[in-house]
């Protein structure tokens, strides 16, 4: 049976995972997609790793029922702590998020990166496995972005609160040569601009998000579930907490609606 023309899921521990929603939707816009922002337990790098796997399998197994062809796990600390248990047990494919240190491990000058992540991303046996295959010349200065994703879910994001934390955060890294920044959770690249102007010019910030698409692309072309019809796709965004701010951050999209998830 043919399911190309059935949506790609996506979900997050809230609004984050939208950064990557769009980068998704400008490649394949022909796609239909179902995002799930499960706001209301965000953020999930507080959570121990048994809960967040059964938050990860508890989106999964809605998303799939909604119809969903292959499932974007569009948060760093669900794709650390659950993905391999999606693939192992649920048949359809599943794509990650990673932090995008090796990049920034093989373009750095000063051979110091900076990564700014939640704590269960930074304390997952992945992240370690990813950060042992480096170059040991490479020092990598973690920080766990305590408190942002909050402020992000509560549209907070040019707050005071939100500049003396990225100053407190971004600053030792600087102070420690960093040339690149990593950020290691979808919600921050909503913070990018601000983490820019903090770090200066002669530093460079990264995120995944745009990788993650063109290998969603290409896994989806492997499992022949490129939707190639010209027909007008459908964006629904669920979310279980206010929906205003998930509105504010998806205005430019006419084409994306958002509904509240009793969930």
């Amino acid at each position: 049976m043919n399911n190309s023309h059935q949506p790609i899921g996506i979900f997050d521990s809230g609004i984050g995972g939208t950064s990557i929603w769009k980068e998704i939707h400008q490649l394949l816009p022909n796609e239909s997609t179902i995002y799930l922002s499960d706001s209301k337990n965000a953020p999930y790098g507080q959570k121990t790793p048994s809960e967040i796997l059964n938050l990860s399998i508890k989106n999964t197994e809605y998303l799939i029922a909604k119809g969903a062809k292959i499932i974007v796990v569009a948060c760093n600390t669900a794709t650390t702590n659950a993905i391999q248990h999606l693939r192992n047990n649920y048949n359809i494919p599943f794509i990650g998020i990673e932090p995008a240190i090796k990049p920034a491990s093989l373009n750095t000058k000063t051979s110091k990166i900076g990564i700014l992540a939640t704590k269960g991303t930074l304390n997952s046996a992945l992240f370690e496995k990813t950060s042992s295959t480096l170059n040991s010349e490479i020092t990598i200065i973690e920080q766990v972005g305590e408190g942002l994703v909050e402020l992000i879910e509560e549209g907070k994001i040019h707050s005071e609160e939100m500049t003396n934390l990225l100053e407190k955060y971004i600053s030792p890294m600087l102070e420690k040569g960093c040339d690149y920044i990593v950020l290691g959770c979808t919600h921050y690249p909503y913070l990018q601009p601000q983490i820019q102007k903090i770090a200066g010019k002669n530093v460079q910030i990264i995120d995944s998000g745009e990788a993650v698409a063109r290998q969603l692309k290409n896994v989806m072309s492997e499992h022949n579930l490129l939707n190639n019809s010209k027909t007008q796709s459908s964006n629904i965004f669920y979310i279980n907490k206010e929906k205003s701010v998930l509105e504010n951050i998806l205005k430019d999209y006419k084409n994306a609606k958002t509904e509240f998830l009793d969930f």
